[in-house]
């Protein structure tokens, strides 16, 4: 293959490797965007960069998708005295918005994870594991933050448009 398949300190180039390849030290715009490019590939690699960056773009997403929640919610007090907290319809707005957003992100962010699992030479079943109860999700999170692998060049398979060819 003519992609670079593993980081090396000697590489200086300014130029993104093609989406087929993991892009190692991917600047914050350029993860997003291979984040939504490969929408639902889950064959290839993604490097640390990618998948951390699209994390933290993710996470600031939602909480300011949750704002309207927050300053939507009424508070209100019966006659007795007893205060109870419902949503308003800022809130309902918020509760929309973020069901629409989850929906959208939820098989990119599986996919992505998977990539990632590849890169460190683990099937991309292993993210089941985050289905394990008190644990499962704490292994997926120290298997994504492994560095990466040279083995894991095995679940390279760059084919057809997904990969921009």
């Amino acid at each position: 293959m003519t992609a670079p398949q593993y980081p090396t300190s000697a590489s200086t180039t300014t130029t993104a490797p093609p989406l087929a390849a993991p892009y190692y030290g991917a600047p914050f715009m350029e993860a997003v965007k291979r984040f939504f490019k490969k929408y639902a590939t889950f064959s290839g690699r993604a490097s640390r960069s990618e998948y951390w960056w699209w994390v933290l773009a993710s996470v600031i997403i939602t909480l300011v998708l949750e704002i309207p929640i927050w300053t939507g919610m009424v508070t209100t007090t019966d006659a007795n005295g007893v205060t109870s907290t419902a949503p308003g319809p800022l809130a309902v707005i918020g509760f929309i918005l973020i069901g629409v957003w989850s929906l959208a992100i939820i098989v990119p962010t599986l996919a992505l994870t998977v990539r990632r699992l590849h890169d460190v030479n683990l099937s991309g079943w292993m993210i089941l594991l985050g289905l394990v109860p008190f644990v499962g999700g704490i292994i997926v999170l120290i298997m994504t933050l492994l560095g990466p692998n040279p083995q894991g060049q095995r679940f390279d398979r760059p084919t057809g448009s997904a990969y921009g060819a």
